[in-house]
């Protein structure tokens, strides 16, 4: 084994018998530097718009959500609540309600989602984290204010610095109490800042206080959801155990991932998919290095023919010239992996790639992870062993005597 890695080393780095075999050798390793590179940044450009969309949901999502499993709303519960902060994890708990309803402001009207939340909300999410303009205030003076999606905003013209244009909310009457009554109730609130967490929310939420949405809704008392804030060092699972023996099966409790697990799951669909593509490029590479060992191949029959006298049998010269593209491929991976730090470490400090104006960063997020690289260095490997295979069968059918021409 040693015997045949040292030869396949002095055959990669040796001078050959033809200058344009040793162009074509750093060629392949180039090829193969390349791919490898391209690989590790599609994936880590990937882990960081996964990471940064992440980090804006879990400061607009809670740790855990307690729905009920039909319907909007349920009975606020007193004691159910109590018996809640009561378990061991439970750090705080928010009660909300979502309703959907017309938005006006001024002429413009749009129909969205306004969630209803208690002065908890900014403690058990990082909600202030996600503002654009503005503070997050809901309620003063005995006025109710409402903290806009981005989206939304843009779409009714939304001045947060006009403390006088009020935001009229509509939402149909389920039940009229006479024939002459309005079908549908409208309250007033104003302005008070804008949020971005870059998903649909942006376009379609206002937040505001709890009890305006009950008194649109006419219907006090009853809320939409619990959302718990977790204390960081007790396990998720153990606390999600203790309130699944709390509740019934009327509701359903979710974790961040679940809360929004089908952009997630959609976001690594797509990793993967454009991983594939690119790795079906590099198996066009790989040619490349098929051409390259056949040619070292030819250039080596004479040594090939020495080494069978020497003892070498057939297996030993196709494992010599496997290893020859294994080591090739290894020495690619090595300039690969190298360039693609040298080019994190520049992403990360100086944003050589940037992001047109808009959006909430400046240049593409980018998070290399360990896993991702042991994928990517397999993947290479496996696919130079599988090139290496058509030279290694040439090569070991190669006689043990040359006859000179």
């Amino acid at each position: 084994m040693k015997l045949s890695l040292d030869i396949a080393r002095r055959y990669l780095f040796g001078k050959k018998s033809t200058n344009a075999i040793n162009i074509i050798s750093w060629i392949s390793v180039s090829g193969v530097a390349i791919g490898t590179a391209a690989l590790i940044l599609i994936l880590s450009v990937f882990n960081g718009f996964e990471g940064l969309i992440s980090g804006l949901f879990n400061s607009y999502n809670p740790d855990l959500i307690i729905t009920p499993k039909t319907g909007k709303a349920f009975d606020d519960d007193p004691e159910l609540y109590n018996q809640l902060m009561a378990i061991e994890g439970v750090e705080l708990i928010s009660k909300t309600i979502e309703e959907i309803v017309l938005f006006q402001y001024d002429d413009p009207q749009e129909v969205g989602i306004i969630k209803g939340v208690d002065q908890n909300f900014s403690k058990v999410t990082d909600i202030d984290s996600t503002l654009r303009r503005g503070a997050f205030v809901l309620e003063s003076d005995d006025k109710s204010y409402g903290v806009a999606g981005v989206g939304i905003a843009s779409k009714l013209g939304i001045d947060v610095d006009d403390g006088y244009t009020p935001i009229m909310v509509h939402i149909p009457r389920l039940k009229t109490s006479s024939p002459f009554a309005k079908n549908y109730n409208s309250l007033v609130m104003y302005p008070a800042a804008t949020f971005s967490v870059q998903t649909e929310q942006d376009y379609e939420n206002i937040i505001t206080n709890l009890e305006f949405v009950q008194k649109l809704r006419e219907e006090e008392g009853t809320i939409g959801a619990y959302e718990i804030k977790l204390d960081p060092l007790v396990k998720e699972s153990n606390v999600r155990s203790e309130i699944d023996k709390l509740m019934s099966e009327r509701f359903v409790i979710k974790n961040r991932f679940e809360q929004d697990e089908a952009f997630l799951k959609l976001m690594n669909i797509e990793k993967w998919v454009s991983y594939s593509l690119a790795g079906f490029a590099f198996i066009l590479i790989a040619f490349n290095l098929v051409g390259c060992l056949w040619m070292i191949v030819l250039d080596k029959r004479k040594d090939i023919s020495i080494l069978r006298s020497m003892g070498f049998t057939s297996a030993n010269i196709q494992w010599l010239f496997m290893l020859e593209g294994l080591l090739i491929c290894a020495f690619g991976i090595i300039i690969g992996l190298s360039m693609s730090f040298i080019f994190y470490l520049l992403q990360i400090n100086f944003g050589i790639i940037s992001i047109p104006e808009g959006f909430i960063i400046d240049a593409y997020p980018i998070e290399m992870r360990l896993n991702d690289t042991i994928i990517v260095i397999l993947t290479v490997l496996i696919i130079g062993f599988m090139a290496s295979i058509p030279a290694s069968i040439r090569a070991k059918s190669i006689k043990s005597f040359v006859r000179e021409e």
